[in-house]
């Protein structure tokens, strides 16, 4: 973005802001044509006035049309800004079920289309794109709480719920990761009451391990223990529950999930308690799967492993779990899961004074997926720790993926 012209930081902006041209022109008290002229580079933006009109209704800082913000340079391409969480949270706080018993809703897309835009924004979250995930999240979260309150009883309502609950799993998931702890709360306790509707008991066994994320996050990890651990407990095999991999699945990502919480309250009995239950779900998985988007199996089970460990202060036995990774099963994770380990051991490896290593686990982990180490605000923090124990100037690298990061000493 540094090195566009200003007029393609203009149509840049404007895209983003989802106005066409006429849109925008309209509200800058301008024709069509000088938009497209400015935006083509034919006519020159010169006036500052101009400029801080443009920057007022595209809602950003004027030094981004400059191509540069002197208080937090983020990677703009890559994250999310507070105008883009506004539209999330305003899709969020709708009321389309409601609406639709006292009248009747026109139906969204067909459902075909819905699940293959449910589908993608999937893989967008997994392949770790935050910045195109959520800016697609709003029109996806309008048409599935559409499809959700249009098709009611009929024999596609429970699929639409379905859909609509993967949907705000999702927006729980890429909020949380941005550190919109609250509004991740609020997605995932929607998931958890969709899942009932739905009738989907695994289902709702992800959206509680949502929930329970995002109770960690805004610092409730004890409810958030029992929670995955009660749920957990329901939906272990055996008895009257079969133990088909997408049961495995998700009742090995509750055990994990319930460990992390564990971790956070210093809990170290329970963790091992826990990823013992999970590595038994693993063994009898037999593999790394990706059922009920968990993405849960033996090489999961050691990044969560590693994870715990960070918690509870231990870097040492993190780096020692990372080192006994098989290295083509790490490598056939999908993006987000190596990126969000790299930025773990990062933090190990701060712990045990070697910031170094840390800054390189942070590099690695960008090459994997640049939105979980650009746009988290756990990473900003770790990185500013970096630059302050570096003596001397930090490396090249460091220092260029500090810049993108918006992180100075």
């Amino acid at each position: 973005m540094d090195e566009l012209p200003i007029g393609r930081r203009v149509s840049y902006w404007r895209t983003r802001r989802k106005m066409s041209q006429q849109v925008f022109a309209d509200r800058l008290g301008k024709s069509k044509s000088w938009v497209d002229k400015v935006e083509r580079g034919v006519r020159r933006l010169d006036k500052f006035s101009v400029l801080y009109e443009i920057a007022d209704i595209l809602q950003i800082d004027v030094q981004l049309l400059h191509g540069r913000d002197p208080e937090r340079r983020v990677d703009a391409l890559n994250c999310i800004d507070q105008v883009e969480v506004e539209e999330i949270r305003t899709s969020l706080v709708r009321y389309d079920a409601i609406s639709a018993y006292f009248d009747a809703a026109p139906c969204p897309p067909p459902l075909a289309d819905t699940r293959k835009a449910v589908n993608h924004a999937w893989l967008t979250y997994q392949y770790g794109r935050y910045g195109m995930l959520t800016r697609a999240l709003p029109k996806l979260l309008r048409d599935a709480q559409a499809a959700d309150a249009c098709y009611g009883d009929s024999d596609q309502a429970r699929e639409a719920a379905h859909l609509l609950g993967q949907v705000y799993q999702i927006t729980s998931s890429v909020l949380r990761k941005l550190g919109e702890g609250e509004l991740a709360w609020l997605a995932a306790d929607r998931a958890m009451a969709v899942a009932q509707r739905a009738d989907d008991p695994l289902l709702a066994g992800i959206a509680t391990t949502r929930v329970c994320n995002a109770l960690v996050a805004i610092g409730r990890p004890r409810p958030a223990l029992e929670l995955n651990v009660r749920i957990a407990n329901r939906l272990a095999p055996g008895g009257e529950n079969d133990a088909r991999p997408e049961r495995l699945s998700v009742y090995g990502i509750l055990l994990l999930q319930g460990a992390m919480a564990a971790a956070r309250i210093g809990d170290s009995a329970t963790v091992d308690d826990l990823l013992s239950g999970a590595a038994e779900a693993a063994t009898l998985l037999g593999g790394d799967h990706n059922h009920y988007w968990t993405s849960f199996g033996p090489t999961n089970l050691e990044l969560h492993r590693a994870a715990a460990a960070v918690e509870l202060g231990d870097g040492g036995r993190a780096v020692e779990t990372h080192h006994g990774l098989s290295e083509p099963a790490f490598n056939a994770l999908l993006p987000e899961r190596r990126a969000h380990h790299m930025l773990d051991l990062a933090r190990g490896f701060s712990q045990i004074g070697d910031v170094a290593n840390a800054g390189e686990m942070l590099l690695r982990g960008d090459r994997f997926a640049p939105s979980e180490i650009r746009c988290r605000p756990i990473a900003h923090e770790l990185m500013s720790e970096i630059l302050r124990r570096t003596r001397g100037a930090p490396p090249a690298p460091i220092a260029e993926l500090a810049e993108h990061m918006g992180v100075g000493v």
